[in-house]
């Protein structure tokens, strides 16, 4: 059979943007401090229609509890939240007071700080000391790689059946379809290719890989 899909292009990728709900002046103003305050580091931004989807699946599976693992400036966390209702609550995890000193404030100004609990500290302790009891619709994996299989069975374990996870960075930049030998990029890129290949034969879930942003996996928990 014919490939089914359309080669993304820069032009393309304008194009799909332009054609997605945009940013508000808010998100805007949070996406220009933090370009100038962590310079090539805000490359961990998430992106804009990425963070919309976001919004759109959160509210579209009627989520009302959520969890992320990297908060940064609280980009995500903001898009998260948003789709969440009033009495919604979204647990995001860090370990940088720094960035997350901005995130605060960007919290408070969308209105959103009484929904967001943001909790620093090694992620894999803050998962640790929560209850399967109280089970998550929702969880965003967008934090340190090294990690990632890890959070993917904390997650799993904590999402209720019918809940969503979405792992971030999956393409890892290109590198988990090239080879590159020994260097810590390549390292962190065999890592999450061998996660990506363990997501893909989960029994435990239904998943598929979106070519969003720098690619994005979601996996639905099954019963």
């Amino acid at each position: 059979m014919p490939e089914k899909f359309t080669q993304m292009t820069a032009e393309l990728y304008r194009y799909a943007v332009d054609h997605s709900d945009g940013q508000d002046e808010l998100m805007r103003r949070l996406e220009q401090e933090t370009e100038r305050e962590a310079g090539d580091m805000s490359v961990m931004l998430t992106a804009p229609e990425q963070a919309t989807m976001m919004t759109l699946l959160v509210r579209a599976i009627g989520a009302r509890r959520a969890l992320e693992l990297g908060t940064f400036t609280g980009y995500g966390s903001i898009a998260i939240a948003r789709g969440l209702p009033a009495d919604g609550s979204l647990i995001t995890c860090d370990v940088s007071e720094q960035w997350t000193e901005i995130a605060r404030r960007y919290f408070d100004e969308a209105g959103l700080a009484d929904r967001i609990d943001l909790r620093l500290g090694p992620a894999l302790e803050t998962l640790a000391g929560l209850p399967e009891s109280e089970p998550f619709d929702f969880a965003f994996i967008d934090a340190d790689k090294g990690n990632y299989p890890a959070y993917y069975e904390e997650c799993l374990r904590l999402l209720r059946p019918g809940g969503l996870v979405a792992i971030d960075n999956v393409f890892y930049g290109g590198l988990v379809v090239s080879n590159q030998g020994n260097s810590e990029r390549g390292k962190f890129a065999a890592e999450i290719r061998e996660l990506n290949d363990r997501i893909a034969a989960d029994q435990r879930v239904l998943s598929t890989m979106l070519g969003v942003a720098d690619g994005v996996t979601l996996a639905l928990k099954l019963d």
